[in-house]
């Protein structure tokens, strides 16, 4: 059975850190796009960053420049380093895995984790 289970979320406060990570188990998904993607109450889902190897990465705009993507397929994980964090982050991130090189849609990824609440005090 496939997982993946994200963990780092918490609470922070504005102009703060954290570091999010999202485990792989039941395959491997080295040929296959990580991403993460992040729910407001309200909201739709949306895109924040996705990354098929080190040189190919792609981030929504709104995260350029605050937060950087990478992944350790030795230990089948994908990381989320978000900083300069403003209270509109406030949001549960989902970690995803698709097949498709600068998907951005929901669509377009096949599995999912559980997500994780990141809060972000002003």
């Amino acid at each position: 059975q496939v997982q993946l289970v994200e963990s780092g979320g918490g609470l922070v406060q504005a102009g703060g850190s954290l570091r999010l990570s999202c485990v792989a188990s039941g395959r491997t998904f080295e040929t296959y796009v990580r991403g993460w993607f992040r729910q407001a109450p309200g909201k739709e889902r949306e895109f924040v960053a996705a990354i098929r190897a080190y040189d190919n990465t792609w981030y929504a705009d709104s995260m350029k420049g605050r937060f950087t993507i990478s992944r350790d397929d030795a230990k089948n994980t994908v990381y989320l380093q978000m900083g300069g964090l403003i209270p509109e982050d406030t949001a549960v991130y989902y970690c995803a895995a698709g097949r498709y090189i600068n998907a951005q849609s929901p669509n377009l990824y096949d599995y999912w984790g559980q997500g994780t609440q990141v809060t972000v005090s002003s």
